[in-house]
């Protein structure tokens, strides 16, 4: 399938700033979620009572048709992996704090698809509507339910991820005794997939395989290769997650070290669930802007027991 194109949200300043993959560095610890002018894209009644997930991701999605020249998509397709946090610690806190019937709005916001459906909504879209939620895998299952849907016959669709961050996020970790190196942030991608190359394209998404309970991520990484006839040597650009100090992909990445860049994504973008979906644009933003990037290899191990691979070519490869 090929993007059309792509929009992200994040704490780097990558909103409507094609070439940013150039321009940015580390995180720093003190990093923020950089927000766009939300009103340019949302009506201001419907702003004041969206979460930071739904403006993030209603502006991308909003964004990626702008750029793409399309009305209405052929599907929207949404993977998250903690949804709605913002708006769920909202309806915890009034059914502890409030006797009798609860406001019902901080409910139904809180759901997992409640970021497809008001994407669906803020357009007046009415068809096909999915939102996936396997952990840190999400967004993964969203690109293979839009590979599908292309086969049917589906066009221009809209496929992104999206995960906040929450006070809340950072005493669990400290209780666990879990604090990353790297900052935990909000982010949300989003990009139009078409089925046949167009003047749009800006890249190809060749193949996406997910591994739940993966034993070896070597031999993983091996057969994606075979089966999409690559060498190691043919990786011009390696981007990876870690699971947290784990070092375990970082390891299996010095495998590319003498043919390929390889940068770990999470010390650029931060940790959160479906953060793989910022490398794919990344990943596009540099093979628009470097032409010696023809093949970039996507190696999504934040989570220890789950793998996510993803290739991307360039439209020349």
């Amino acid at each position: 399938m090929y993007i059309t194109a792509a929009s992200t949200i994040s704490h780097q300043p990558t909103f409507k700033n094609a070439g940013f993959s150039k321009l940015i560095e580390p995180l720093k610890t003190d990093s923020e979620l950089i927000s766009p002018n939300f009103k340019d894209y949302i009506d201001a009644g419907l702003l004041r009572r969206m979460s930071k997930i739904l403006r993030m991701s209603v502006t991308a999605a909003k964004d990626c048709l702008q750029q793409a020249g399309v009305d209405q998509p052929g599907a929207i397709i949404v993977g998250t992996g903690l949804g709605c946090l913002q708006d769920t610690e909202k309806f915890l806190n009034n059914f502890l704090t409030i006797e009798g019937l609860l406001p019902p709005t901080s409910f139904i916001q809180s759901t997992h698809n409640t970021i497809a459906g008001q994407i669906s909504l803020s357009i007046g879209n009415h068809g096909y509507n999915m939102t996936h939620t396997q952990n840190t895998l999400s967004f993964e299952h969203a690109l293979i339910d839009a590979g599908l849907l292309l086969v049917e016959g589906n066009d221009n669709i809209i496929v992104g991820a999206a995960d906040e961050y929450i006070e809340i996020l950072g005493e669990i970790g400290e209780k666990l005794s879990a604090n990353p190196a790297i900052n935990l942030t909000s982010g949300a991608s989003f990009f139009v997939v078409s089925k046949d190359q167009s003047g749009n394209s800006i890249a190809k998404i060749k193949d996406v395989v997910t591994v739940g309970l993966v034993q070896d991520i070597n031999v993983s990484i091996e057969n994606f290769l075979t089966n999409n006839t690559l060498e190691e040597s043919e990786i011009d650009l390696v981007l990876y997650s870690d699971f947290v100090d784990s070092g375990l992909v970082s390891d299996v990445v010095k495998r590319f070290e003498n043919s390929s860049e390889a940068i770990n994504y999470t010390n650029l973008v931060g940790i959160y669930p479906s953060n793989s979906s910022f490398a794919l644009h990344y990943a596009a933003d540099r093979i628009q802007n470097n032409n010696k990037i023809k093949t970039v290899l996507i190696i999504n191990g934040l989570n220890r027991i789950n793998l996510g691979l993803t290739l991307i070519q360039s439209i020349e490869a």
